[in-house]
């Protein structure tokens, strides 16, 4: 595993497969689904189609697979996927996700949904959300609006606002997509302690700080004159914990 071009990896085998795509996500630790702009995190994209996207041809064979192993990796429990980079998707693996829910003290379990929410940690939306999840289970899309009473082209602003929350937190997962409308298929949304119970109580073991210099080790593998500036805007930790992330992998 050599670097490649920018923040890429280049992946002797090209990705090809679900299985293919569990290994390379298990080696990163993290990826994202296509290249970021200033997010320095290899894409599973560029392991799969070995080109720069930006450059063309644009939506392809490889974007389509990527666009449904987001939905069913997590359903088949091989991979965690939400938009949990600063509302920007990424996949983590099975082994570091304990690390990253301890990191952001989202190790939940059933019925923490109201503890959240009177820490302020997250919206009365948001609140709604989770109890609908808790009450009907895995929900696509639009049955969770509906679950909600958020089905109004008003209320669906709110309802997206309140799912980028929980999937900041870490607490929802996509977990597997149904045809919906005659559109492209819908996610459908489950509560993370559920989907990865393990790794859910395995993170409750563990310290925030530690969890954090165990995301930065793997992070320093790929880039390691990273300064801890880049991990703290990456993660969305204060200076002083990325510094403490870095010397204790250092």
């Amino acid at each position: 595993m050599n670097p490649a071009a920018g923040h890429e990896i280049f992946w002797q085998k090209k990705v090809r497969s679900a299985s293919d795509a569990v290994r390379f996500i298990d080696a990163t630790g993290f990826c994202v689904l296509f290249p970021l702009k200033n997010v320095p995190l290899p894409s599973l994209y560029y392991a799969c189609a070995r080109r720069n996207i930006h450059l063309g041809p644009g939506w392809d064979k490889c974007c389509e697979m990527i666009w449904k192993w987001k939905d069913e990796l997590p359903h088949r429990r091989r991979a965690y996927y939400s938009k949990c980079l600063r509302g920007r998707g990424m996949f983590i693996s099975l082994r570091l996700l304990p690390h990253f829910l301890a990191s952001r003290a989202s190790a939940t379990s059933p019925g923490d949904s109201e503890r959240f929410y009177s820490e302020g940690r997250i919206s009365h939306d948001a609140l709604v959300i989770w109890k609908a999840l808790e009450e009907h289970g895995p929900l696509a899309t639009l049955e969770l609006r509906h679950a909600c009473k958020m089905e109004s082209k008003s209320r669906n602003a709110r309802f997206k606002r309140a799912m980028l929350e929980l999937q900041c937190h870490l607490v929802i997962v996509h977990f597997g997509a149904e045809q919906e409308t005659a559109a492209w298929p819908s996610s459908r949304f489950e509560l993370t302690c559920r989907a990865f119970p393990k790794q859910a109580a395995a993170a409750r073991s563990l310290s925030p700080g530690a969890a954090r210099a165990a995301i930065a080790h793997k992070f320093l593998e790929r880039r390691p004159a990273a300064p801890p500036a880049v991990l703290a805007r990456l993660f969305g930790w204060s200076k002083s914990e990325a510094i403490a992330a870095c010397c204790g992998d250092r």
